[in-house]
């Protein structure tokens, strides 16, 4: 009688590489993070051999730097922390909230790297959220990624001030919805912090960000938008700043109007 092939033992799964350590960033963009340059140009100036990791070359932008690790760009070291920078812009109308590697043309870097001088100019730069392309106002910029997070997460309950023109007349009963919390086709929204600035003219604060939401909100009570505009996220508002310019905000105003206080 034919024996059963007897199943090999079950190996018992590998610990994750990393557990229990720090995660090491890869190097063009530990190399972006420091100001050394930007992600581009790192991704090129490794691959061309001119960066060392622990007095090794390394040519592959992807390379682990485990933390402590030396890094020397043509024989320059490099600090590897740089203080979190953010850039209160203001946006105009027709310009998309993406970067030039998912559309070529018409984006805010466009309008923003150009003036950027050159201690900033080697920041590898987010934009904190988005605004429609038809959509106005402030857009914040940051070279920290966690700051990106702490400001776009609905946890932080970072309010966001927006003023829409609205092609109905607007009072209060119509948006009355909006201040009780409202369910939308993606479920349901936060009560917002509204007011009926004149009859086509509506402001709506959010402490959330989802696709579209304000037009959305807005829509299902009967006032369409005709333009969004926004004017501030957190205590920080575009004060003068003219369309398509830019300011950089103090650490104090990231620490106490964003209420951030920097990478952990």
């Amino acid at each position: 009688m034919a024996r059963k092939s007897e199943r090999p033992p079950k190996t018992p799964p590998r610990p994750n590489r990393w557990e229990g350590k720090e995660k090491p960033d890869w190097l063009s963009r530990a190399l972006a993070r420091a100001g050394a340059m930007p992600q581009e140009e790192a991704d090129a100036a490794i691959k061309a051999g001119r960066v060392t990791v622990n007095g090794r070359v390394a040519t592959t932008p992807l390379t682990p730097v485990p933390p402590g690790a030396v890094l020397k760009v043509d024989g320059l070291p490099v600090r590897k922390e740089a203080p979190t920078h953010v850039l209160a812009f203001h946006k105009p109308a027709g310009v998309l909230t993406s970067t030039a590697r998912q559309h070529r043309t018409g984006t805010v870097f466009e309008l923003l790297l150009p003036q950027l001088p050159l201690e900033l100019n080697r920041f590898t730069w987010h934009a904190v959220g988005r605004l429609d392309v038809d959509t106005t106002g402030l857009l914040l910029f940051t070279n920290d990624d966690k700051l990106v997070a702490h400001c776009t997460s609905p946890d932080t309950n970072l309010p966001k001030r927006y003023v829409a023109t609205v092609f109905s007349t607007a009072d209060d009963a119509k948006v009355e919805p909006l201040r009780q919390g409202m369910t939308l086709d993606d479920g349901p929204a936060r009560p917002a912090v509204v007011r009926v600035r004149d009859e086509h003219t509506v402001e709506v604060t959010l402490t959330e960000g989802r696709h579209h939401q304000v037009k959305r909100m807005l829509g299902a009570v009967g006032l369409p938008a005709r333009a969004l505009h926004r004017e501030a996220v957190g205590e920080i508002d575009l004060a003068d700043i003219p369309e398509g310019g830019f300011r950089l905000l103090t650490e104090e105003e990231v620490r106490e109007k964003l209420h951030y206080s920097g990478r952990e």
